[in-house]
């Protein structure tokens, strides 16, 4: 088999991006991967997945604040729109999550994001529900993030469409995305 003939990028690129963000528990993997699954192409890009990435040298972010952790949070977010605009360019409907909570990280994603439209959805169900589904979950984190959420309302107001899943199954909340982002998932 040769690959002379083969063409990567699809005549018809996807419609655009979804960007899930919320805080750590507010259901990002599991609605991104559900919502991906209701599509006959699309990719799910755990943003956390590609900081994993990094063999040496990598800063996960932390409460206490860290220049570097900053930079690779800008970084991860740079090379999750590259992949998404690979993707996309391909067929693929992109569905990102990733945490964020200020406005600059979410300006960053859409300055690089070369997806055809890049929906971005807000998953708050609330501090409370997401400590208890960190804590009820395998990929169980040590620091409670809660306090994101304050911050998140406070920049992030009026930006994307937001769903508060704290009593939504997973499936309520992929068909609230899709009603909210109008994309139609085609099998």
């Amino acid at each position: 088999m040769t690959f002379e003939n083969i063409t990567v990028d699809a005549p018809e690129p996807a419609p655009g991006a979804v960007l899930l963000a919320g805080i750590p528990g507010s259901g990002k993997s599991t609605v991104a991967a559900a919502l991906a699954a209701r599509f006959a192409r699309a990719a799910h890009i755990e943003v956390d997945g590609l900081q994993s990435l990094i063999v040496s040298g990598g800063h996960w972010p932390s409460p206490d604040g860290d220049p570097e952790a900053d930079r690779q949070i800008l970084l991860r977010a740079r090379n999750a729109c590259l992949l998404a605009g690979s993707f996309a360019a391909a067929g693929f409907l992109p569905v990102l999550d990733d945490v964020v909570v200020r406005r600059s990280h979410l300006d960053h994603y859409r300055a690089h994001s070369t997806a055809a439209a890049l929906h971005v959805v807000i998953l708050a169900p609330g501090p409370d529900k997401a400590w208890e589904r960190n804590n009820a979950r395998d990929k169980r984190l040590t620091t409670n993030w809660a306090f994101l959420d304050e911050a998140m309302r406070a920049e992030l107001s009026g930006e994307g469409v937001w769903i508060d899943n704290a009593d939504l199954t997973v499936p309520e909340t992929v068909d609230a995305v899709l009603a909210a982002t109008g994309l139609t998932p085609e099998k």
